[in-house]
């Protein structure tokens, strides 16, 4: 298997926002992440889940050719043009409270989703 690096500042169309405290968060985790090559968010929506399809999030260094590429201060978002379409409007947004620390999607081209919250339709 060969890596190739990728330059990250492609496209900058947004399929989906985010909010300063999710900015923070994944600036934070990146940094802890120590890679030598930059890193990027790479949110997904993969079929599955008990509403019909999930949120899938992960650092990628790859980015492909058709990727739509969005930068929020120092971090760049990746998102594929399948999962760009089902996203479009959302928003991602980090939360640290009494209830629980976490990472939160509000996809307003949900109509239904789950009790877990990373399930929609």
């Amino acid at each position: 298997m060969s890596i190739t690096n990728v330059n990250l500042t492609s496209k900058t169309t947004e399929a989906i926002t985010l909010t300063d405290a999710a900015v923070s968060k994944v600036a934070e985790l990146i940094s802890a992440a120590g890679a030598e090559e930059p890193l990027a968010l790479r949110v997904a929506v993969k079929s599955g889940g008990c509403s019909g399809f999930n949120y899938d999030m992960y650092f990628d260094s790859e980015v492909a050719e058709d990727d739509v590429v969005s930068t929020f201060g120092e971090v760049k978002v990746v998102v594929d043009p399948a999962s760009a379409e089902l996203l479009s409007g959302a928003s991602l947004d980090f939360s640290d409270g009494l209830q629980g620390a976490g990472f939160h999607i509000t996809n307003p081209n949900a109509t239904r989703t789950c009790g877990c919250g990373n399930s929609f339709s």
